[in-house]
């Protein structure tokens, strides 16, 4: 179908898929961390609008997991972007995070997981698309796995969803 198509379901799905870390740290920006759910979130760090600092970019050139657990500070959340408030070697650090730059989101806890795959254009270096325009694609190998906690769990592939060109 073309992209344009209202009914483009496949785009449908990762724009409703895109909206679940969203949710998600919204609620914990507003309520905090429920029980033992804690938060892995791959990004991309050169996707454009990601900001942090030199020093840590530097320690991060392509990707950075950032992960929402015990200590986080300010997280505040948009509709096109998050920030929070982490320490990173014991410095203070606030990196500013649009949703389009989301690789992954994770919650161990839950036993689930997105990942979010870079679209062609992005990979030929083209501007990037807009908030929920990535492929979300979940497998349980895109859960980041933290020392002795199971991948896996709740995973959702939009493969089914996507119309077969042969």
């Amino acid at each position: 179908m073309a992209a344009e198509d209202p009914l483009d379901y496949a785009r449908l799905v990762r724009e409703a898929l895109r909206d679940v870390p969203r949710q998600a740290l919204r609620l914990a920006a507003n309520e905090g961390l429920p029980g033992e759910h804690h938060f892995y979130l791959t990004i991309r760090t050169t996707y454009p609008g990601v900001a942090m600092s030199p020093g840590l970019l530097a320690r991060h050139p392509e990707h950075m997991t950032i992960i929402l657990q015990h200590q986080f500070w300010d997280l505040a959340v948009g509709e096109d972007a998050f920030s929070v408030t982490l320490r990173f070697g014991g410095a203070p650090e606030r990196p500013h995070v649009p949703f389009g730059a989301l690789v992954a989101f994770a919650d161990p806890a839950a036993q689930f997981g997105l990942h979010f795959e870079e679209t062609e254009e992005e990979h030929a270096g083209a501007a990037p698309p807009e908030a929920g325009e990535t492929e979300p694609a979940t497998t349980p190998e895109a859960v980041p796995e933290a020392a002795g906690e199971p991948s896996g769990g709740n995973v959702v592939d939009i493969r089914a969803f996507r119309r077969r060109e042969d």
